[in-house]
């Protein structure tokens, strides 16, 4: 249990500290500053997204299938005003027990959270 909190913390602090820095500081921006879902890149994002997600979820218009329509999509997660980039990065560090540990990386994470935000309407 503690281990799963000081997990979560870290990505937390590792976030704001991207979201801080412009993403400049690992090179995922150009200089001038940018915001973190600029800086992060939703095309990796929705890449990811379709390898990982599209089993149980709909995460692409152009996904060829889904095996749940009992799981929210990703355009309803987009629209629910509560998950933030932010909040969509921390849940991806360590996600629900149904989701596998895919063990994203900061930039994965950055990019999914990106891609899943980018769908609102």
């Amino acid at each position: 249990m503690g281990r799963m909190i000081l997990r979560k913390a870290s990505a937390v602090l590792l976030w704001a500290i991207f979201v801080a820095s412009g993403a400049a500081v690992f090179g995922l921006a150009p200089s001038g500053g940018v915001t973190s879902a600029q800086a992060a890149d939703e095309l990796a994002g929705k890449a990811l997204a379709l390898r990982w997600c599209a089993a149980c979820h709909l995460v692409a218009e152009d996904q060829p299938s889904v095996s749940s329509t009992s799981l929210p999509s990703f355009y309803d997660i987009a629209a629910d005003p509560e998950w933030t980039e932010d909040r969509l990065a921390t849940f991806l560090v360590d996600p629900h027990p149904a989701m596998p540990d895919m063990n994203l990386g900061n930039i994965e994470i950055a990019n999914l959270a990106a891609y899943i935000t980018s769908l609102k309407q």
